[in-house]
């Protein structure tokens, strides 16, 4: 089975010539193409379910382009690749699983791509992945008792991104169910016992 690809690029020129590039090798399949992080990206992002995502940092305003993976992490699990379209500060890319260039041959893309889902792949997961911000936030409205469209007003997200946040937090304490995440929650001092209802 190919491995999909979604390319967020604000260049329509640069997007289909990289489609191109994976269509004419046939190892990659590009299952969309974003011009930029607006709107309900999430939800788009999410029934692509890429396995990579090539991401010029032009989408996002300077001071969150360093965040991009980890806001794209919170939706999918996939190796997040720069299109290098100018030269990028070094600290970005390092925030990268890895970068290609507007100047790389089709077979200096394809390798580069696979060395990050080699990478990825060769990382062993922690056994207990520490929850992110968002996911802490979240945890405390589930053990409020909020229903996800409660919490999708109160954060002003759609109702898939809490569904997402909510499967992230199962997945990464273990706990299924609104009572072992309310006990989760008031072990690791998220919520005080007079918050519950």
């Amino acid at each position: 089975m190919s491995k999909r690809i979604l390319i967020v690029e604000p260049s329509a020129i640069v997007a289909k010539g990289l489609e191109q590039v994976f269509k004419d090798l046939g190892e990659f399949e590009v299952s969309g193409i974003l011009q930029d992080l607006s709107g309900a990206w999430e939800a788009q992002l999410r029934p692509m379910d890429p396995d990579i995502v090539l991401i010029n940092p032009s989408v996002a305003d300077y001071a969150s382009r360093v965040g991009i993976k980890t806001r794209i992490a919170e939706c999918v699990s996939a190796a997040v690749l720069c299109i290098g379209t100018q030269p990028w500060e070094e600290e970005l890319l390092r925030s990268f699983d890895g970068s290609i260039g507007l100047m790389d041959t089709p077979a200096a893309i394809i390798r580069k791509v696979r060395a990050a889902l080699d990478e990825r792949s060769d990382t062993p997961r922690e056994e207990t992945e520490e929850l992110s911000a968002r996911e802490k936030e979240i945890l405390i409205c589930v053990a409020k008792g909020m229903l996800n469209k409660e919490i999708a007003d109160l954060y002003n997200i759609s109702i898939y991104t809490v569904i997402t946040h909510r499967k992230n937090i199962t997945r990464k304490t273990g706990i299924k169910t609104v009572a072992g995440l309310t006990v989760y929650a008031l072990l690791n001092n998220l919520i005080d016992m007079n918050t519950v209802e």
